[in-house]
């Protein structure tokens, strides 16, 4: 792993007025180089292939700079060039995801904001749910094999991103017919309700406008859900089993997203999750920086399950480009996460403790 003393190195080395934010052209990193943008700073954008032709539809989230790769991987090689600029990377799920979490946190020796170790808890499902569970987090019961179904199981595989690799088996039948040859999944039961995915950003800094936590402070940024390809509309076709006979194989594959506003009576659960999830990380590997989503799903007996965490920010952040009821409450500009993440940065140097929210 790049050690943290490493990357203070380089960054003592950084100018901090001339510090640019950069991100790959993928998920999240319109609303990024926006937030960067009304934050103050300078933006680098990683394009593989070619300059996305579309950014030009959108001149307020038009990186200031592109760097055109040939792929994710060249990243680790133009790292010099990347420092000579005084960059700071802001990971997000394509950045991780297709660059690979181990070559993310071994072999990129760029600042990026955030804790990079918690690539270790957050890749391995297993650690994952080790993590929560000790947190005192509630979640669905895992399925040790697929002779214990005994009623719906959603299955994933290791490294699923925005969906995919995710299938649901009510018997090991349907689950021997639709596993395939990957070897590295998990098996929960499946908690029918309505799935809901709050979006919080933790800090290091007791900041006046969040909750107070033991490693730092709290905020609720926005809340949404997911549309996701055929399984949201094939109840309009018949049954599922029937379905499978033809070939329809229900998808989970997330297309867009949309914002959503909690009962109030729900949050405090939700938060208490939150807090205890951020406290545990602290415990653990020194704790999570930044934006992180508790992807989870509210039954009708008013508990919410926890299925999964994203420890960066998630897509599902989009709609809220202009803040979002919850924003709205806490800070008296429009604060999307992506502006979050660049304001943090701003702070940060402003107390010169930005080696306190990269790695």
């Amino acid at each position: 792993m790049i050690s943290k003393q490493e990357i203070n190195q380089i960054a003592d080395n950084y100018n901090p007025k001339d510090i640019k934010l950069a991100t790959v052209c993928s998920h999240s990193a319109l609303q990024t180089f926006f937030g960067a943008r009304q934050e103050g700073f300078k933006t680098l954008g990683i394009a593989i292939g070619s300059i996305p032709k579309f950014y030009d539809a959108f001149p307020l989230a038009r990186p200031d700079e592109f760097m055109v790769l040939k792929n994710y991987q060249e990243i680790i090689e133009k790292a010099d060039e990347l420092i000579k600029k005084n960059v700071v990377l802001i990971p997000n799920g394509s950045f991780v995801e297709y660059m690979g979490a181990l070559n993310f946190r071994d072999k990129l020796n760029i600042p990026t904001f955030g804790n990079r170790r918690v690539l270790e808890w957050e890749a391995d499902r297993n650690k994952q749910r080790e993590w929560l569970e000790q947190a005192g987090v509630r979640m669905p019961a895992v399925i040790k094999k697929p002779e214990d179904i005994s009623g719906p199981v959603i299955v994933k595989y290791f490294g699923a991103k925005g969906g995919r690799g995710f299938f649901v088996a009510k018997n090991k039948e349907d689950f021997y017919t639709s596993i395939g040859a990957n070897p590295n999944y998990t098996m929960q039961e499946y908690i029918l309700g309505t799935r809901y995915y709050p979006q919080f950003f933790s800090s290091p800094f007791k900041r006046e406008n969040a909750m107070p936590t033991s490693s730092g402070s709290l905020q609720l940024l926005s809340i949404d859900r997911r549309d996701e390809t055929n399984i949201d509309e094939m109840y309009k076709l018949g049954e599922v089993e029937k379905l499978r006979k033809h070939g329809v194989i229900p998808s989970f594959v997330v297309t867009g997203n949309v914002p959503v506003v909690l009962r109030e009576s729900l949050l405090p659960e939700v938060f208490d999750f939150a807090e205890k999830t951020c406290s545990k990380a602290k415990d653990l590997f020194d704790g999570m920086i930044g934006p992180f989503c508790l992807e989870g799903v509210y039954t009708d007996q008013l508990k919410f399950y926890v299925f999964e965490i994203s420890a960066r920010i998630v897509a599902g952040t989009n709609p809220f480009i202009s803040g979002s009821p919850y924003s709205a409450l806490t800070f008296k500009q429009q604060m999307s996460t992506g502006r979050r993440i660049a304001e943090e940065i701003r702070y940060a140097l402003s107390i010169n403790k930005l080696k306190e929210v990269i790695s």
